[in-house]
């Protein structure tokens, strides 16, 4: 019930409402509040002099609101409301739900009536808050609006199932809680009143005195007043106008006021449209049943989340210091190594001095014994002994020849560890399985370049089946013919369009990608590599994508990519690569693809064709002088975009031609945008009645789709009817322009991003000044109408010639 309240409030003093009435737009007012916020209209709008003028008007004329600021500059109605032509402007309030009101022009003559009965000043308008709607009351006033009886009901009900207690009726004080409640006489008594005031004896001790809920119950079911005809207060209704939609008595249908209406029963109405009511609210109820079961699953997937995540840094935690620990057991296996290696080389150096010093210490044993030997006076003692010890000295000599005095070790280990490609394999570690949200340890796979198994090969680029369309690019490519390592996915790469920075924008199996939303005039990088559970492959060759000036035509658009070596690309041709042709040029475009060591540059020629009238013929000139291709340039060429569009929208014709199944405004978007360039482009009012409002302009592709284009920030427009237009952007109105439209008329729509501003044109006129300036980004052609408006888009048109003109001057 609580969620039920903010539908009881009146929309201008915020309370519940009190003495509602309904108008003619479905809202309610207080009564009080609806005289609150009268104003009053010049003599010459007023209802009498239209019946005088002879212009067939309704007892409620509808006006935009914007039509009724007759007296303000601004023109739009939100900032300011006169009550007079010569009355300064007022500025609106906002009430205490937010809603804008406009408070009177000047505050209502003293009177002794009530707020219901004192008259209403003589040509009055009343503005609904809600809807924004206005409309010029009758002689009748406020009481030519009827009550709304049911919404009274339902604010009694919904006030005393928020009464904590019910409490004495009769206590001079404070109030006592109620013990009884006497149906008889319908009030509530706590004992001691009871006692004093309602005595059970007399008269009185026939009354049925009952518990204060069953009072509180009795109360709800007791019959409420008969609403009463607003023309003929002494009749009930008793009958219901089809045509009129609103309840009649047996008065009105003998004064002939409902004399050519379909006219049937109350009762029979009432449990109609109640079955309706009824039928409305399941579907609506299944609708909030899905929605709180969505909710639910939110929430569940919020804690799914970090439970998911928890679990995800964990086994992340685990892989990587299972990494840490086969790095460590390496660690010791390579300086067990190195501990073997040194022990080795102290041995040998080791083993090397010991030999070293024995056979020096002999050597210089034998030294000195011989020195000894010279120092002897005996020749023949010495002649006996001196050819040995000759002989010895020469063999110890000899020992100590080449090599002996060599070390047999190096100081350098001869162990060189290479990391470099471990190193790598580190920072090349990457969670490869992502695209796949994996829920587990065993699901989370390592890029390595080092792996076991191998990575896929690089794919291949088919030049053949590459293309542009407008600002969107097709790719296409393959697995090499002989490759063994199947790919799991791909990913596509480009860059911003200026040279800048690699950006994904495709992972996934496929191997034909289109990307749409490109600049215009601009030219891309793109490159695919392959991806499988041991790692990624390396990058195909680059290919350079050159998108049109403007916007091709969708019959004329020719392949363009061109591979290179990231060498800068060389083209033979003065001109785009993509070749803009109109379908009345009597030739025909062909690629030539020459290839050399380093690079692929593009050829671009034109042939003749065997046409009638065709005197072409093949030339070596370069292309400028064959045609001037600024003049074979064609516009954009679209169509309405049923899968952005809302839903109540109907499209026919190829998606040119739309309409709408609901009173209330749709939007709908074109199917291509723009970024740079002067485009134009127009619609033709096919069916046009009751006066609508029908908007036309650009918008942002998250754009409201349920209201005017132009109440949000996100579109700029034009809304127009049969007299008059205004511009708006962000629910602000300006340039108010004389001129309307009617059915078979044509609203032009002018948007030069080079000057960065949006014009507008009805039947061939510039409708009022430039309607906005400073437009920049990507915009897409709009239009948000109704059921009452039926349109056809017309696109692929030149820029109009005194704009072209007034541009190359300015």
């Amino acid at each position: 019930m609580e969620e039920m309240e903010e539908e009881l409030k009146c929309p201008v003093c915020g309370s519940f409402y009190r003495e509602p009435i309904i108008l003619p737009c479905s809202h309610n007012l207080c009564q009080a509040c609806a005289r609150n916020i009268l104003v009053q209209t010049p003599e010459s709008e007023s209802p009498q002099s239209r019946r005088a003028s002879g212009s067939g008007v309704s007892d409620y004329d509808y006006l935009d609101l914007d039509k009724m600021s007759l007296y303000s500059e601004a023109d739009s109605g939100y900032g300011s409301y006169g009550g007079f032509a010569s009355a300064p402007t007022t500025p609106c309030q906002k009430s205490p739900n937010g809603v804008r009101v406009f408070p009177p022009a000047m505050p209502p003559p003293a009177t002794h009536l009530s707020p219901a009965l004192a008259p209403v000043p003589r040509n009055s308008c009343i503005t609904c808050p809600q809807c924004h709607r206005s409309l010029i009351l009758d002689d009748r006033g406020l009481r030519g609006f009827p009550k709304n009886r049911v919404l009274e009901g339902v604010i009694d009900r919904y006030q005393q199932s928020k009464a904590a207690a019910l409490k004495c009726q009769l206590c001079e004080k404070v109030p006592k809680e109620a013990t009884v409640m006497c149906e008889q006489c319908d009030v509530f008594y706590c004992d001691p009143c009871r006692l004093r005031c309602h005595p059970p004896r007399g008269p009185l001790a026939k009354h049925r005195l009952v518990p204060p809920a069953q009072g509180r119950v009795s109360r709800r079911l007791s019959p409420r007043k008969v609403s009463t005809c607003t023309d003929h207060e002494l009749e009930n209704h008793s009958m219901y106008c089809v045509q009129c939609k609103m309840p009649v008595c047996y008065q009105c249908l003998e004064e002939g006021k409902h004399s050519s209406h379909e006219v049937k029963a109350l009762g029979a109405m009432w449990k109609l449209h109640k079955s309706q009511l009824s039928q409305a609210l399941n579907g609506l109820s299944d609708r909030a049943k899905e929605a709180k079961e969505f909710l639910v699953q939110l929430r569940n997937m919020v804690q799914q989340i970090q439970e998911n995540s928890v679990e995800f840094e964990a086994c992340l935690v685990a892989q990587c210091d299972a990494l840490i620990d086969a790095l460590n057991r390496r660690k010791a296996q390579l300086l067990a190594r190195v501990n073997k290696e040194h022990e080795h080389k102290l041995k040998v150096v080791r083993d090397q001095i010991s030999h070293c010093t024995v056979k020096l210490r002999q050597t210089t044993g034998l030294m000195e014994y011989c020195l000894e030997v010279i120092k002897e006076n005996d020749p023949s003692g010495f002649l006996q002994i001196s050819d040995a010890l000759i002989r010895r000295v020469h063999l110890t000599e000899d020992q100590w020849g080449k090599g002996t005095l060599t070390p047999r070790m190096t100081t350098d280990f001869d162990l060189s560890l290479d990391n470099s490609p471990l190193l790598q394999s580190i920072h090349q570690l990457d969670f490869v399985q992502m695209k796949v949200q994996p829920r587990n340890c065993d699901a989370i796979h390592f890029q390595n370049t080092k792996a076991s198994s191998p990575v896929p090969a690089t794919p291949i680029l088919q030049l053949e089946e590459c293309c542009t369309h407008n600002n969107s690019a097709t790719l296409s490519w393959k697995q090499p013919p002989l490759s063994m390592v199947p790919a799991e996915g791909y990913i596509l790469e480009l860059d911003d369009g200026n040279g800048g920075q690699f950006r994904e924008v495709y992972v996934g199996k496929e191997t034909m990608c289109t990307v749409d939303g490109l600049h215009f005039n601009s030219t891309y990088n793109a490159r695919v590599k392959a991806f499988n559970k041991t790692g990624v492959s390396q990058y195909s060759k680059t290919l350079v994508l050159q998108t049109s000036e403007d916007t091709d035509s969708e019959e004329q658009t020719l392949p363009f990519p061109v591979p290179s070596e990231r060498l800068p690309l060389r083209r033979m041709s003065p001109f785009s690569s993509t070749l803009n042709l109109q379908p009345s040029f009597p030739g025909r475009s062909y690629l030539d693809f020459r290839s050399s060591p380093h690079q692929l540059s593009l050829h671009s020629s034109l042939q003749s064709l065997n046409a009638p009238g065709c005197n072409f013929e093949p030339q070596s000139a370069p292309y400028s002088q064959l045609v001037d291709i600024k003049k074979l340039l064609a516009v954009a060429w679209f169509a309405f975009d049923p899968g952005s569009a809302h839903s109540d929208i109907i499209f026919s014709n190829d998606n040119l031609t739309v309409t709408c199944s609901s009173y209330d405004d749709r939007v709908v978007l074109g199917k291509t945008g723009f970024s740079k360039g002067v485009h134009y482009w127009e619609l033709t009012v096919d069916r046009y009645d009751n006066h609508p409002d029908p908007a036309f302009g650009v918008a942002r592709m998250d754009v409201l789709k349920d209201v005017m284009l132009g109440k949000d920030d996100k579109a700029w427009a034009m809304y127009v009817d049969n007299n008059r237009s205004w511009f708006m952007h962000n629910n602000s109105h300006t340039n108010r322009t004389e001129g309307g439209i009617t059915k078979g008329a044509t609203i032009g729509v002018l948007l030069d991003l080079n000057r960065k501003t949006l014009t507008f044109f009805i039947n061939d006129e510039q409708q009022g000044p430039i309607a906005f300036e400073n437009v920049e980004g990507l915009f897409f052609p709009a239009v948000s109408l109704n059921r009452n408006v039926q349109v056809t888009l017309h696109t692929g048109l030149p820029v109009p010639d005194f704009y072209s003109s007034r541009a190359s001057i300015a």
